[in-house]
């Protein structure tokens, strides 16, 4: 089990929620996924965090979504599109492109879904695929 969920929402009540909302939240739950992967690594703090940059982000993360396309159900695939549509009230940081950050929130989108409704075994596996190896917490 990758993550646990203190209490899981509903599915239909975590349909309803703004798509920001969830990419807000898999926002969270990536970063906490990369640097749980990073530091069971060995690394330390100046390549914890130049390494985790170079996860986190919206380029990365858009490969993300190319990566996983073929791994996707039809559910997954519908909360990538929401996600990649959804319109934020501020502008892409000037140093993203907006393509990249438009699939990273989609990528957050899909992770915040999973971690809400407690499908903590999807989550593991995408995230596992994601990463690499096995992770134990």
């Amino acid at each position: 089990m990758f993550f646990q969920v203190y209490d899981p929402i509903d599915e239909k009540d975590v349909s309803l929620m703004n798509v920001l909302q969830l990419a807000y939240i898999g926002d969270a739950v990536w970063e906490v996924a990369v640097r749980n992967h990073l530091i069971r690594q060995g690394y330390n703090l100046h390549h914890l965090h130049s390494e985790c940059i170079r996860k986190v982000n919206a380029h990365a993360q858009a490969a993300f979504v190319e990566a996983l396309y073929n791994e996707l159900t039809e559910e997954e695939a519908d909360l990538i599109r929401r996600g990649r549509n959804a319109h934020s009230h501020h502008p892409v940081p000037k140093n993203q492109d907006p393509e990249d950050y438009s699939m990273a929130t989609a990528f957050e989108v899909l992770l915040g879904f999973h971690y809400l409704t407690g499908h903590e075994e999807r989550l593991g596996k995408i995230i596992t695929l994601l990463i690499g190896g096995t992770e134990n917490g």
